[in-house]
């Protein structure tokens, strides 16, 4: 059974939203896939959450570095990607974006150069108006030919592609224009759009790009997480290798949520197969940070290679339960306490999509256990704003 099936099947068992836009998703995948670019969500760091404009080649090294130091690299965090505010005001002479010169005086093909001989990949932003949010460079609209092949030349492996000053121009006019022009620049890009969510791009975004903003800015705030996360869940359906619903950037290690909720934003972030890209200081991050983005079985959920964006499958108050289906017949779920006290949850097989005949073993991926044969359903005692989670691999139907 392939994975267009598999995701019909599991939205039928277990969905909330229905089924009739994974039908729609079958039928369209995919251009950008082509180029076997994100066949799972991107992992890497981008600088905005923590420095904002504040950034310079120096940081740029300085996170490669750790990246690479710290062992996020061998788990699969490639992209180091630049945000806002690295080019200066104005273009040359001849119409091209210019390095911000007191920032990044040796260049960005010096830059992309370094982080490439680390075995990283280097990812860059603009945007589809005519200036980007900061107000601070130019955005694309009119060069995007242009950029595109500068992008390529200093050798950029990742465009983050933003929404401000855009004249009124329907995004779906706008965006594919550099979709167009990435994959004629003679390098292999990866896209991804930043356009907010306003005008629904999961429907329209699969067949120009890789990964699409489905939601405004997070803030490092639980409530924030909490709006932009549900708001990502709408759009489940239309997700899949070589393009992904992104609800934005990890906040994780930023000091605005505590450990545990900092554990949820990780937690469903992978399961609901979101690009995971470190928003944190990765130079000066503490163990704890470095424990929850480095945990190995949760990566692995968010980069199974079956690609199907997991969901949330019930709701009772601020109690839930989260599912989606992985490779081998496994299935993860997540025990989601949203409340202020802590509770006993319970995930029923008939909730996600497993006979309910079956045995499971389950393992707690944040424990690092595995449980004897369960029959009929998972439970547990879930803390406060914090979240279980498990894979669960069916063994065989119980006789009982």
């Amino acid at each position: 059974m392939n994975m267009h099936m598999l995701l019909v099947v599991f939205v039928l068992a277990a969905s909330t939203h229905g089924g009739a836009a994974a039908a729609r998703v079958v039928g369209t995948r995919r251009s950008m896939v082509l180029d076997d670019v994100a066949l799972t969500p991107q992992m890497g760091w981008n600088s905005w959450n923590h420095f904002g404009c504040n950034i310079n080649e120096k940081l740029i090294r300085q996170t490669a570095d750790a990246i690479v130091s710290s062992g996020l690299a061998k788990l699969g965090y490639k992209y180091v990607n630049l945000d806002d505010c690295w080019a200066e005001l104005n273009r040359s002479s001849t119409g091209k974006l210019q390095a911000k010169a007191s920032a990044f005086p040796s260049g960005m093909k010096a830059l992309a150069d370094y982080v490439h001989s680390k075995g990283l990949k280097l990812g860059i932003y603009s945007d589809s108006g005519n200036m980007t949010c900061s107000n601070q460079m130019p955005g694309s609209l009119g060069h995007e030919e242009q950029d595109a092949k500068t992008f390529a030349k200093w050798g950029i492996d990742y465009l983050k592609y933003d929404n401000c000053y855009n004249d009124g121009i329907d995004p779906k006019i706008r965006y594919p224009i550099m979709s167009k022009a990435l994959k004629n620049s003679g390098r292999r890009i990866l896209y991804s759009l930043c356009e907010w969510g306003q005008d629904n791009p999961a429907i329209w975004a699969p067949k120009i790009a890789n990964s699409w903003r489905t939601t405004g800015d997070i803030r490092d705030e639980w409530d924030s997480m909490l709006a932009n996360i549900d708001i990502n869940d709408q759009w489940a359906d239309y997700a899949g290798p070589g393009g992904w619903n992104d609800p934005d950037m990890l906040e994780v290690g930023n000091g605005g949520m505590t450990t545990e909720e900092y554990r949820s934003h990780f937690s469903i972030w992978a399961l609901s197969k979101a690009p995971l890209l470190i928003g944190c200081d990765v130079t000066a991050m503490s163990n704890e940070t470095y424990e929850l983005l480095s945990n190995p079985e949760v990566i692995a959920v968010n980069q199974d290679k079956l690609g199907v964006q997991g969901k949330k499958v019930k709701k009772q108050g601020d109690h839930e339960v989260w599912a989606g289906p992985l490779s081998g017949g496994r299935v993860v779920v997540a025990l989601w306490n949203r409340g202020p006290k802590r509770a006993k949850m319970t995930a029923h097989w008939s909730h996600i999509g497993i006979p309910h005949k079956s045995l499971v073993k389950a393992r707690d991926l944040w424990e690092h256990t595995t449980s004897p044969p369960l029959k009929h359903k998972i439970f547990a005692h879930v803390e406060s704003h914090a979240v279980k989670i498990y894979v669960l691999t069916p063994i065989k139907e119980s006789l009982s």
